[in-house]
């Protein structure tokens, strides 16, 4: 190390006239900014990227929706069996909702009874038949509408989206508020978060949320 920066010293041009700036090089202004920072990054090479993340940044639902969702995908949100496994001491590492199983990201979003009662509320409630993987990434791979193009089926996987985030606030107002499971709230609040970002970021979406819970393929289909 001692070489080394004996090194970089040896190529700069000390001048007593001058004083020290700093200068930040991958803009041609010197001046460091996030877009610059972003794109710099973006150049280098870091591997192909799972199928299961290019669709999920593009899912249309909000930003700490997706977030919320990226974070199982990479099993990292603090269920009881991650915060065990940190040596966080637990009084149970039993999932929260079915205390059936040890709650893991892998059972408490596809293998609970009460996550697979809401996703197949979900699958009723646009008519479709989909073989549901409990593997988290296969799942949100699977989950689109062959009749559907690319740009809707984006809308759609935002549901899927917002079912994780549903789950995952659900869970966390039955360990900490002494709430009771209820499936049923969980997809209900599922379709309002995501006809919400249809109604306000959607391009020219008039349907009225009525409309969404009755009719969710004549509006997806819409979706332009």
């Amino acid at each position: 190390m001692e070489s080394e920066l004996d090194n970089h010293i040896s190529r700069v041009n000390f001048r007593k006239d001058e004083d020290d700036t700093q200068v930040w090089r991958s803009d041609e202004s010197g001046c460091f900014s996030v877009k610059s920072a972003y794109e710099c990054l973006a150049k280098h090479e870091r591997g192909p990227q799972k199928e299961e993340f290019i669709n999920l940044w593009k899912a249309k639902t909000f930003p700490n929706v997706l977030f919320t969702a990226w974070r199982p995908l990479l099993g990292r949100l603090p269920t009881r069996l991650c915060l065990s496994r940190r040596g966080i001491v637990m009084n149970s590492t039993m999932c929260a909702l079915c205390l059936a199983e040890e709650e893991s990201c892998q059972h408490l979003f596809m293998e609970c009874k009460h996550a697979q009662g809401v996703w197949n509320r979900c699958l009723r409630w646009i008519s479709i038949l989909f073989v549901q993987h409990n593997d988290i990434a296969t799942h949100f791979v699977g989950f689109s509408l062959t009749t559907c193009s690319q740009k809707q089926n984006m809308v759609w996987r935002g549901m899927w989206t917002t079912i994780v985030r549903s789950l995952w606030d659900h869970i966390n107002n039955v360990v900490f508020n002494g709430g009771v499971v209820d499936e049923e709230e969980v997809f209900h609040e599922a379709q309002l978060k995501s006809w919400l970002w249809l109604k306000h970021k959607g391009n020219n979406f008039s349907y009225s949320f009525s409309d969404w819970l009755l009719n969710p393929w004549t509006c997806i289909s819409s979706y332009k």
